[in-house]
């Protein structure tokens, strides 16, 4: 699995369009990449945008707890974990979308969406939309449900969300995820990572060598008292 680009609208501090795209120059060509820039530039908002398009969640707003926002007359009242809560102020509409490429090795492209009500700023703000289309063919994937959405473009990456913000996102204050998870969840990332079996064929092949040295010592053991007995 591989990010290749990540674009948006209308996203926290982030107004109107961005766009980062990896397949491009100059970024295509750069072994690293920072993302940097003072309080409030957008930095967070950048792997918000990513996180939303392709699980509808996202680190910051899953650490929020549920109580209502703005309530009063008029306005949304939705809670703070809520992930609409990221549109921007004023905003009639806002999206996040993610092109990436598979462990199937096709190029996908996931998209997640959000509108007020007639089009306008005090407009209710209506339920999110998810989608996933091939990036190549442009042909959507069709699913009745936005679950289905969800299994499918986990299915493409390899990973859910908590093992995709353990192993590949790392957000602010979130290092620590994949040191803190036990020893069987890292293992599990790290094997859905490579997109291999290597590291539990790895256990499973020092526990033979491991079981056959030991079987091998308890023979050599056995011989060398058969020859102390004959002295």
């Amino acid at each position: 699995m591989k990010i290749l680009a990540v674009r948006g609208k209308n996203l926290a501090s982030l107004a109107g369009h961005f766009e980062v795209d990896f397949c491009k120059a100059p970024l295509d060509r750069a072994g690293l990449i920072a993302i940097t820039g003072p309080t409030g530039a957008g930095k967070t908002t950048l792997l918000d945008a990513m996180c939303l398009a392709l699980f509808d969640r996202t680190p910051r707003f899953a650490k929020r707890d549920n109580v209502m926002i703005g309530a009063t007359a008029g306005d949304d009242g939705l809670r703070a974990s809520d992930v609409r809560g990221i549109l921007r102020h004023g905003a009639v509409e806002g999206w996040a979308e993610v092109d990436f490429s598979g462990i199937d090795d096709r190029r996908w492209r996931a998209r997640w969406e959000v509108r007020r009500a007639r089009g306008r700023a005090d407009g209710r703000i209506q339920p999110q939309q998810r989608s996933l289309i091939d990036a190549v063919t442009g042909r959507p994937l069709v699913a009745d449900r936005k679950s289905d959405v969800q299994a499918a473009i986990e299915e493409r990456l390899g990973l859910d969300f908590d093992q995709f913000r353990r192993s590949v996102l790392l957000a602010q204050g979130e290092f620590a995820a994949f040191l803190e998870a036990s020893g069987n969840q890292r293992a599990e990332l790290l094997e859905r990572m490579t997109g291999t079996g290597l590291y539990r064929e790895l256990g499973r092949g020092a526990f033979e060598r491991a079981k056959l040295a030991d079987q091998e010592l308890t023979l050599l053991s056995r011989e060398r008292e058969q020859l102390a007995i004959l002295d």
